[in-house]
């Protein structure tokens, strides 16, 4: 897929046999010096490379042959590359051709061959399976200036034979090359998320131009196209609904278990499913830049950041594999040298050692294990931005909410409409007269409270009245005329202090209303109010459980709201919020998240991404609700839940403890059977293939730990 900028343009590729640093380091290298590429990024984790260049020194066709001949070509459109079948994948045909002729050199020796066959047999098996990670091993000794663990296993064997042990060192070199083969096939487990993802959105799209329906490639709607979804099928890309009705099950995008009702003027996202109706839809976004590209694209970038005990560890190994080298050849050297030790005992136990002690599990445990955790966050949307918030979301202690949008709808509602006993009118109005005058008023109004009457007039069919000479009262209502009287709408300080009129025959009910969270409003005119409509903002259905689960959890939940302190303690009550802090501006939220986090570590806020940008920057890891089609949110947040439901923050932190749970057990089984192997190693209990049995066994042990994380 290209982007063209006035510049410069870009090229975004998958390709084949990219499945680890060394991979991208030579993409890196043999791309280096190209004319006309300006930047040039490589994702190993999702086998993609992106690559800007100046379309008028080069073009598509040749940076896309330059890969070919590098050994990574270009898959068609979005498609991830598959792995090789075993019988076609070289990695696993030269293991296989090492196993067959060590075997082969075994049985030659016992059926009393001459041992230079047997010898010759075992030569050749560490030049067949030692082939590819061998070069690897050069590769990055010369170009790169690293020891690597690569390097360790290839000194080893070398040792081992040139020690009259060819057997040895070919079955190390043999067990090696399988755990080097299987690697590809480890990596294309761990994109299975992503290509989940991919496979959302469909291959074609139904649109209409030029008065009739034709079939055309998804990649080639445009902003503005009219396509069709018939009941059952997938949405082909980010769009608004202009016909039809029906219930779309958003699961594959936000994680929802419910079918969301969609009607004119709604919006729906690419990969949904459409239910039972027909709907027509004017695409808002090309499929490159919809809702599922944009979270692939997020995914693939967050699985090449990196946490921090994964950057340690890393580090760590840089330091580490020369340790060993060095360690292994003092072994080798020291005894023999300053205690007349036998010199063919300490080179076999230093050989033993370099294999016991090279850090293959301990290396891979932490990548894997966080690689499978974003993916599978992603396809129950949730959308983690990198490796270090998955840890950063395993240690927080304190959850901050924002209330309005995120404990709340966002959106007030009416909950009462009580008229009058005894009004200046000289008789008792009906709930319905009383909307009907309300809504008569505000309907002129773009206030949010002014909205949630006429909406609620609207739902109970009341028509509302005619008014004239509306004006706003800002800070306290609205007024017009109605029948030739002025009509006012507003809150109880209105009539009080600028109509000069008691409010004494509604308090009892104001202070209730208000008692329960609600914001009050009085109808009525110079004289006095006639009744009274009360608007709360509603709670978001299972807020309740989802700050319960937050309590399981053992994490402290907090409310900073910029509303005022009796409707937020209201609401905090209701949902079991444990503290409150109200009547904040936004550089007091920031300032409350900062004073939470030295209290209590690591915090978690919460909020729409938007207006709580700062409150969110300022915490341990930022959380944006409802980030589905939502620009800003995406970018702004550590965390994007994609549907607005609290419950998906608890699957959040449930998942990143749980992955800090299997990442501390990898860590563990590699340290406990590399510490087993270097002790036996040293002392001579162990041999060589004792050793490189002990090493493969605790790597794939630790992969497939890992893989754990795949599933939800």
């Amino acid at each position: 897929m290209a982007t063209t900028t006035e510049r410069s343009k870009q090229l975004d590729l998958y390709v084949a046999n990219l499945d680890c640093e060394h991979d991208a380091r030579v993409i890196e290298r043999g791309l280096d010096g190209v004319p006309g590429l300006i930047e040039l990024k490589v994702y190993p984790k999702a086998a993609k490379v992106v690559l800007t260049y100046d379309p008028e020194r080069t073009s598509d066709e040749a940076l896309k042959e330059k890969l070919r001949r590098l050994g990574f070509p270009p898959q068609r459109g979005r498609a991830l590359a598959e792995p090789p079948k075993p019988w076609r994948n070289p990695k696993v045909l030269t293991s296989a051709a090492s196993g067959v002729l060590l075997l082969v050199g075994w049985l030659v020796g016992l059926a009393g061959v001459p041992e230079p066959v047997s010898t010759g047999l075992y030569l050749v098996a560490i030049v067949t399976g030692g082939y590819f990670f061998g070069r690897e091993a050069i590769e990055e000794l010369i170009f790169e200036r690293a020891i690597g663990i690569e390097l360790l296993m290839s000194t080893a064997a070398v040792v081992a034979t040139a020690m009259g042990q060819a057997a040895e060192g070919a079955m190390l070199v043999f067990l090696y090359s399988i755990s080097e083969a299987a690697e590809g096939y480890t990596e294309d487990k761990t994109r299975s998320a992503i290509r989940a993802l991919m496979d959302l959105a469909p291959k074609m799209a139904l649109v209409r131009r030029d008065g009739r329906e034709v079939e055309i490639p998804v990649e080639e709607l445009a902003v503005d196209d009219v396509f069709i979804v018939k009941p059952g099928q997938a949405i082909p890309t980010d769009g608004v609904v202009l016909v039809g009705e029906s219930n779309v099950n958003q699961a594959p995008v936000t994680g929802e278990s419910v079918p969301v009702e969609k009607k004119p003027g709604d919006m729906v996202f690419a990969g949904t499913i459409n239910g039972e109706g027909v709907l027509e839809v004017r695409a808002t976004k090309t499929f490159a830049d919809n809702t599922i590209a944009r979270i692939i694209q997020m995914v693939e970038e967050a699985q090449e950041r990196k946490g921090k005990s994964q950057r340690f560890i890393e580090r760590f190994g840089r330091r580490y594999s020369p340790a060993v080298l060095l360690f292994g050849v003092l072994l080798a050297v020291v005894p023999p040298l300053a205690f007349g030790a036998p010199w063919e005992t300490w080179i076999t136990r230093a050989t033993v050692f370099i294999v016991a002690a090279a850090p293959c599990a301990l290396v891979i445990s932490i990548p894997i294990t966080l690689v499978a955790t974003l993916g599978t966050a992603a396809r129950n949307g949730v959308l983690i931005k990198g490796g270090m918030y998955v840890e950063e979301l395993a240690k927080v202690r304190v959850v901050a909410l924002d209330k309005t949008g995120t404990v709340t709808r966002g959106e007030p509602e009416v909950t009462d409409v009580l008229p009058l006993r005894d009004g200046p009118i000289g008789r008792a109005m009906s709930p319905q007269e009383l909307l009907a005058i309300a809504a008569g008023v505000e309907r002129r109004s773009e206030h949010p409270l002014a909205r949630a009457v006429v909406r609620r007039a609207e739902d109970e069919g009341i028509a509302p009245l005619e008014v004239s000479d509306f004006r706003a009262l800002p800070g306290a209502g609205a007024m017009a005329r109605l029948d030739g009287a002025t009509v006012y709408i507003g809150s109880p300080d209105l009539f009080q202090s600028r109509l000069g009129v008691a409010v004494d025959a509604v308090r009892e009910e104001i202070e209730r209303l208000q008692g329960e969270g609600k914001t009050v409003v009085l109808v009525g005119d110079e004289r006095g109010p006639w009744g009274l409509v009360a608007i709360r903002d509603t709670i978001r259905p299972n807020a309740r459980q989802a700050i319960a689960a937050l309590h399981e959890l053992g994490v402290k939940v907090v409310m900073l709201t910029g509303d005022n302190a009796r409707t937020a303690h209201a609401i905090a009550r209701e949902v079991g919020i444990d503290e409150v802090y109200a009547d904040l501006k936004p550089e007091d939220k920031v300032a409350k998240v900062r004073e939470l986090a030295q209290q209590y570590g690591h915090v978690a806020m919460v909020g729409d991404g938007v207006n709580d940008a700062p409150a969110l920057a300022e915490a341990t890891v930022g959380v944006a609700m409802g980030a589905a089609g939502t620009d800003v949110a995406l970018e702004t947040a550590d965390v994007a839940l994609m549907t607005d439901d609290l419950e998906k923050l608890v699957y959040a932190l449930r998942l990143a403890r749980r992955t800090q749970g299997v990442v501390n057990q990898n860590l563990a089984l590699s340290a406990a059977v590399i510490g087993a192997l270097v002790v036996g190693a040293i002392a001579g209990v162990f041999t060589l293939p004792i050793a490189v049995l002990g090493h493969e066994i605790s790597e794939f042990v630790v992969i497939g730990s890992g893989l754990r994380m795949l599933r939800s």
